[in-house]
């Protein structure tokens, strides 16, 4: 779905537990200047107070009147009927029917999805799976990918699926809870609890022998780990390795039945030259099988999008010609399976934006 000159605007909004970030988009392009407000997550009345007049606000900075509201909330929701459930980070929702309470304020459609979701749709419609693509045509290639698996780190893992174009959300509204996968380094945790934030602490903490509350926050321990704060580096290191061995083994799972490529996003996804090679490997690794030998973990070859050198051999695959039986025509052909994993190409937060839009949009038809 190509949105980049569709004159319509939609206004936007990523909700989280301390602030609702609004925004409104145009032609995949923000539309005003984006702006946050307190969420008062643990009092109904003055959270629907600040996101009516988040909303309205948008509205008045408008060149032009909006077409429909599509925003993120957190889960459990109800996103086909647009019911608020019972997201953690925002107590006071509980059963709220939210869209059809703006749909009745504002008089236009309302969408809403999971972040996660419309992360990966945003990185489909305008950030890494088209620029992957141009680079592909650059090069010469012939092959082009049209799937695109991804996920948040941060407070949680979140993760989303397209699907040449689109989005995918289940019967249930429970497709790509990638967090609910089994964590590889304990089996008995889910893998949220070895690929978030309080991961990247826990690990640090007990590497580095000090207790969790004195453990600093990601962007601390990735500076230490880099050598460019002070603190245990080696812990830091394994921090964020093991964080990349999780993910690794959780994506390996998805890509499994996904294949196409994959983007990383969110608060932690910023330390990804920490983590990113142990996703790599982690994707490149192998089983054993009960005669001894070894069986790929992937099909695809995995590689790298933010290493120079791999990104080459990436583009590169093994093109080839061959002859048409019963012609002198030759075709193109790159018979090389492969992956590649790269960083949000928008950064997390307009991706969930455009996202938005782009879904809104698709929603509402030509």
């Amino acid at each position: 779905m190509n949105c980049e000159h569709d004159e319509r605007i939609v206004m936007t909004l990523d909700a989280g537990g301390t602030n609702f970030k609004f925004s409104a988009i145009r032609a995949n392009r923000p539309a005003i200047q984006p702006f946050s407000v307190p969420s008062h997550a643990d009092n109904l009345d003055r959270s629907l107070a600040s996101l009516v007049n988040g909303f309205e606000r948008v509205r008045q900075s408008l060149p032009a009147a909006p077409v429909a509201i599509s925003f993120t909330f957190p889960g459990p929701t109800d996103y086909a009927h647009g019911i608020v459930i019972a997201p953690n980070n925002l107590p006071a929702y509980r059963d709220v029917a939210l869209t059809a309470m703006l749909e009745d304020r504002f008089k236009i459609p309302v969408f809403i999805n999971n972040d996660g979701d419309l992360f990966v749709y945003g990185e489909a419609i305008a950030g890494l799976l088209p620029h992957v693509n141009g680079l592909l045509e650059k090069a010469g290639s012939p092959k082009r990918f049209k799937n695109l698996f991804g996920v948040t780190l941060g407070t949680g893992f979140g993760a989303g699926i397209v699907s040449d174009g689109e989005l995918l959300g289940g019967d249930n509204i429970c497709a790509s809870e990638i967090w609910l996968l089994r964590n590889k380094l304990q089996p008995d945790t889910n893998a949220e609890e070895g690929a978030s934030i309080r991961a990247v602490r826990r690990v640090y903490a007990a590497k580095a022998g000090i207790p969790f509350d004195k453990v600093p926050e990601p962007k601390v321990i990735f500076d230490i780990g880099m050598g460019n704060a002070a603190g245990n580096q080696a812990a830091a290191k394994e921090a964020f390795r093991q964080l990349g061995e999780v993910v690794g083994d959780a994506m390996s799972q998805a890509l499994t039945l996904v294949d196409g490529l994959a983007v990383i996003g969110g608060g932690v996804s910023g330390a990804w030259p920490l983590f990113l090679p142990a996703i790599i490997d982690e994707m490149n690794s192998t089983y054993r099988t009960p005669d001894g030998g070894t069986l790929r973990r992937l099909t695809q070859f995995a590689f790298n999008l933010e290493d120079p050198a791999q990104l080459d051999t990436f583009l590169k695959g093994d093109k080839k010609e061959i002859t048409v039986p019963c012609s002198t025509r030759k075709i193109a052909w790159d018979p090389m399976p492969r992956t590649g994993v790269g960083m949000s190409h928008l950064g997390t937060s307009e991706a969930v934006a455009i996202g938005a839009y782009a879904f809104a949009l698709h929603k509402l038809g030509d």
